[in-house]
């Protein structure tokens, strides 16, 4: 062997352990998308066979690994599983198209998230509760009265108007995308035609699986901030100086809803993505490392922990005030802390506006 060909070896070793951002993260990043890539791959299967037993094992193995897809998405933006942007990128690309998300470029995903943590504000390009009091009555109470039945209207809005965006807007970048929209569209519609052509029942529960993975990510999201919402059109717009957003108001506005305290392995079933303080407070840490930061950094007994058990009450009883309320609410402390916290509703990482 020659001294190039020895030398060659190490170093081919070295790049391909550097295609992780975080050598402890090789195994745990790998796993969580071959879960997610798999699984779903395998979910659609099953919703093609002709056993209901079967269909209902694959309408929850789409649903979860399409928000297992989702929160990889997130973690992508922040640049935590590939060393480097562009194969985040590119894989951020790649789980969009799974979760529905692919009608915006990820880089306008991963702008608007990063104002989140930049701003320490909701920053968004839609405001929704504006748009639905601009509604006709009739539509409003239509939207109202879907978001009453548990399907996420508002959330559902929201994507239409990404699909939308390049064909009303004037903007010349947005007008720029609407190949890539008309292409995705015509791609999309092609794939669930044939999943209806195979079997009509399949294409519903795969639906189904859609919403419910939409009907988690905003569980999840509606009660992680009590932060201003400021509608700004431009990607530069600034939002008012009319507080002190520092580390200590984001920690203050910031909650740590937990899928289990008991069971702390079941906050996997989110990616670990319920452990939002340490999240924000270092926002460049990945997903499996998360559970032990929250514990050197808070522990069960701070402020901030909100099991999601003592949250499902509050989002069944205020799932209607929530879409046009002003706030997100009132969280007090004592045993019924959370009764009158609303929380917000359209603030998915998964729409760019």
């Amino acid at each position: 062997m020659s001294a190039s060909q020895s030398k060659s070896k190490p170093a081919s070793k070295a790049a391909s352990k550097a295609l992780y951002r975080y050598a402890d993260g090789r195994v745990w990043n790998t796993l969580a998308m071959a879960y997610s890539l798999g699984g779903y791959a395998t979910g659609i299967a099953l919703l093609l066979t002709p056993h209901w037993a079967a269909k209902l094992a694959g309408l929850l193995l789409v649903a979860h690994t399409m928000i297992i897809g989702a929160y990889l998405i997130h973690e992508f933006a922040h640049g935590t599983i590939f060393s480097k942007p562009a194969h985040n990128a590119r894989a951020g690309e790649i789980f969009s198209w799974m979760t529905g998300g692919c009608y915006a470029d990820f880089q306008d995903l991963r702008r608007k998230h990063m104002r989140h943590h930049v701003d320490r504000a909701d920053v968004i390009t839609f405001d929704n509760k504006a748009f639905l009091n601009s509604l006709p009555a009739w539509v409003r109470k239509l939207v109202l009265a879907l978001e009453w039945a548990y399907i996420p209207a508002v959330e559902l809005i929201m994507h239409f108007y990404v699909v939308l965006l390049p064909f009303i807007s004037r903007s010349e970048k947005h007008r720029a995308r609407r190949g890539k929209v008309l292409t995705v569209l015509l791609i999309r519609a092609a794939l669930f035609a044939v999943l209806g052509w195979l079997s009509f029942s399949a294409l519903v529960l795969y639906c189904v699986a859609w919403l419910i993975m939409v009907t988690v990510l905003r569980f999840a999201d509606a009660y992680q901030h009590t932060y201003d919402a400021f509608a700004v059109l431009e990607d530069d717009g600034k939002i008012p100086a009319d507080k002190l957003r520092d580390r200590a108001y984001e920690q203050t506005n910031t909650f740590s809803n937990v899928v289990s305290l008991r069971w702390p392995a079941l906050n996997l079933l989110l990616l670990n993505f319920s452990y939002h303080n340490a999240h924000h407070e270092k926002p460049v840490a990945p997903w499996y490392r998360l559970p032990k930061m929250h514990t050197e950094l808070y522990g069960d007994a701070y402020r901030q922990v909100v099991p999601m058990s003592e949250l499902l009450s509050s989002f069944h009883r205020h799932r209607v005030r929530r879409v046009l309320s002003d706030d997100y609410g009132e969280f007090v402390d004592g045993p019924k802390r959370a009764e009158n916290f609303y929380g917000a509703v359209g603030v998915s990482f998964l729409t760019a506006v």
